[in-house]
């Protein structure tokens, strides 16, 4: 039977508004693609990518440029030739996923030969004006692996003031691109005896370059830096980790080959997102089975998430048994 796609354009309210490096965000606005067959109906959600362009307009044009191939058709491996990396691909890549799983039977993680076992996700904790602030923030988070967003400004008082609030919290570092390589090398040495236990993304994504041959004291990880497979082998020289977001690299079926092609690098692997409800980060709960750590806490910054969403508890990202997307369960 033919497959009919359809998508439309949403926006989600965050409890309060999220800064990073160089930017705030008051809501994800995010695509919404459905593909349909044979009465099921399987559902992708995109939000692109922010700093290469790729945002909603962009992502629309893609979508109905193939709309033709899509109904045609076209399946996942043929998507990844059709479209370039990035959030369209994606959001088709994660419907195709998901239809492939209602008219199967068996589940998203089933067909990626993985269970969907609960996975530890950290908890983000946003650039604030003052270092108290965020050392309050992290006083409150629900559990102790934190995410710590930084930029150029006090990036070393930020992380004591949460250190002295939260001895117990194992804290990762996110500077979203907003160091120099001398900050980078003036801070390594404190945060590393304040127990950070990696930087993500120090440097600007294409101003790089000086972290090949640098013994950093703490892994670095490559988020803006490593968009799809296409970036690993540059990345690789110059990181020990990447993070692999299916909103870069378009999709779970790619996601799946970068990670494997990383652990080939003897890479460490993170899964994050670009933001978004539970069912735009739903695929990346199956890559989070093969990766170290696990940055799926988005849900948890809006002030509703979509009905049949994750549940958190105590850190742990868990699929229910009404779960939104991937659980082989027909809708006819």
């Amino acid at each position: 039977m033919k497959k009919v796609l359809s998508f439309h354009v949403e926006r989600w309210a965050l409890l309060q508004p999220f800064h990073i490096a160089g930017r705030t965000f008051e809501g994800f606005d995010c695509v919404v693609a459905e593909l349909a067959e044979d009465g099921n109906v399987g559902r992708g959600e995109a939000l692109g990518v922010y700093y290469t362009d790729d945002q909603l307009p962009a992502v629309v044009a893609q979508l109905e440029s193939v709309r033709a191939e899509i109904q045609g058709g076209i399946n996942r491996e043929g998507l990844q030739n059709l479209l370039k990396p990035g959030g369209a691909r994606h959001c088709i890549d994660m419907a195709m996923w998901d239809l492939e799983s209602r008219l199967s039977g068996k589940s998203a993680w089933a067909l990626a030969g993985v269970a969907a076992t609960p996975m530890e996700t950290v908890y983000t904790i946003g650039i604030e004006r003052e270092p108290e602030e965020m050392a309050e923030k992290a006083a409150r988070a629900p559990h102790p692996l934190l995410k710590v967003k930084l930029d150029s400004n006090r990036p070393v008082e930020r992380i004591e003031a949460i250190r002295k609030r939260r001895p117990d919290a194992r804290l990762t570092v996110d500077a979203n691109q907003g160091w120099s390589f001398e900050q980078l090398k003036e801070v390594m040495a404190p945060m590393q005896k304040l127990g950070v236990i990696f930087i993500e993304q120090p440097l600007p994504r294409g101003e790089d370059a000086a972290l090949e041959g640098y013994k950093a004291p703490l892994p670095l990880c490559a988020d803006e830096s490593c968009l799809h497979l296409g970036e690993l082998e540059e990345a690789s020289r110059r990181y020990q980790m990447i993070n692999i977001k299916l909103d870069k690299c378009g999709g779970l079926t790619e996601g799946l080959t970068l990670a494997k092609a990383a652990r080939a690098k003897n890479l460490g692997l993170m899964v994050g997102c670009m933001g978004g409800t539970s069912l735009s980060m739903a695929p990346a709960h199956v890559l989070a089975q093969f990766c170290d750590f696990v940055d799926l806490d988005s849900p948890l910054l809006l002030r509703n998430d979509r009905m049949g969403g994750f549940n958190y508890q105590s850190g742990q990202v868990i699929v229910g048994p009404n779960f939104c997307w991937g659980t082989g369960v027909s809708t006819t």
